[in-house]
């Protein structure tokens, strides 16, 4: 979600495949921390399972900082094209690399005779992780969160210090009149072209944590829902706030997981009724989106730019609605 909001938070880019680079990133810890790819016996700091020492197996820290490399590269291909379009025309290009690249990974068991991702079986077995001779386990491992927490963190503070850097001032300016932007000197399409290739920077690291997490890759796992949840966690946290998104992406994540079956739950147990919520969950969450939008469209911690143009539309309509009781008193 940190990642996403650097291409629609900062630079106003709607993207509608970001979960290409969320795959892209599972699969580089699919290819370089398992032994998928038996042809080779490379052991780079890895941690590799006893018996299954064939394969690549590099260590996580190298593994993080190639994945993010290997989806940059991806940003720079999808978005030298795309990135020329505008508004409604980007948004579908870009929904359509956000089908076509797991759709390839879904299928890519035979690729010119080559298995690249082993199509709908997808990578098991992924290493364990050794942070400084600690090897830290299954899936259930609270270090494992704690390495995710500190991801996170180091994401946040990437963002932040982006957004106040000469880049973020020039991804804003963008964002909010491109032809002031482009009269003030900014280069627009390069402005652009390194929001998105830096925000696909944060997707491919989000999908190397991700595979860690479970200890797999999964091509079904990367669909058109996740792009919409993710970006979901951006707009409703609030477009260009750094907190605004994360508290997005805890409320959406917290609700995906437990929070519709504990909520469900009290309510059934409340009115004695036997709503399924998780089968609703959909349109719940389109619903959540629609209030969004009617009460509080900023989001929930808004950007201060943001806040003050919408206090100020606001006060506007106040004083025009007064100006026309007046009026009409007299």
């Amino acid at each position: 979600a940190l990642g996403l909001n650097i291409i629609v938070g900062y630079a106003g880019l709607l993207d509608l495949g970001y979960v290409a680079f969320w795959a892209l990133g599972g699969y580089v810890a699919g290819w370089l921390m398992s032994p998928f790819l038996s042809n080779f016996q490379i052991n780079f700091f890895g941690n590799a399972r006893e018996g299954f020492e064939f394969g690549i197996h590099f260590h996580v820290f190298f593994v993080l900082i190639l994945g993010g490399v290997f989806t940059a590269i991806w940003g720079v291909i999808i978005g030298g094209p795309t990135l020329r379009l505008k508004s409604d025309y980007l948004a579908l290009v870009t929904l359509g690399f956000g089908e076509i690249i797991p759709q390839f990974m879904l299928n890519g068991s035979d690729i010119g005779g080559l298995n690249v991702t082993n199509g709908a079986q997808g990578i098991g077995g992924l290493d364990e992780i050794n942070l400084f001779g600690y090897v830290i386990g299954t899936f259930a491992m609270p270090e494992k969160f704690l390495m995710v927490s500190l991801l996170a963190g180091g994401m946040i503070f990437f963002s932040i210090r982006l957004r106040d850097g000469r880049l973020g001032r020039a991804w804003l300016a963008i964002r909010e009149d491109e032809l002031a932007a482009s009269m003030m000197g900014v280069p627009l399409w390069r402005t652009k072209f390194s929001s998105y290739a830096i925000g696909a920077v944060g997707g491919g690291v989000g999908g190397v944590a991700f595979a860690i997490l479970v200890g797999g890759v999964y091509a079904d796992r990367f669909n058109f829902v996740i792009s919409i949840i993710i970006l979901a966690m951006v707009v409703l946290g609030g477009m260009g706030n750094v907190w605004g998104v994360v508290v997005g992406a805890a409320v959406l994540s917290w609700i995906n997981s437990i929070g519709l079956v504990q909520v469900g739950e009290l309510i059934n147990n409340t009115f004695g009724t036997k709503f399924n919520f998780p089968s609703y969950q959909f349109l719940l969450f389109g619903l959540l989106l629609v209030l969004m939008m009617l009460f509080r469209r900023e989001g929930f911690i808004p950007e201060a730019r943001i806040r003050m143009v919408m206090n100020e539309d606001k006060t506007a309509d106040e004083e025009k609605l007064s100006d026309e009781t007046k009026i009409g008193h007299h």
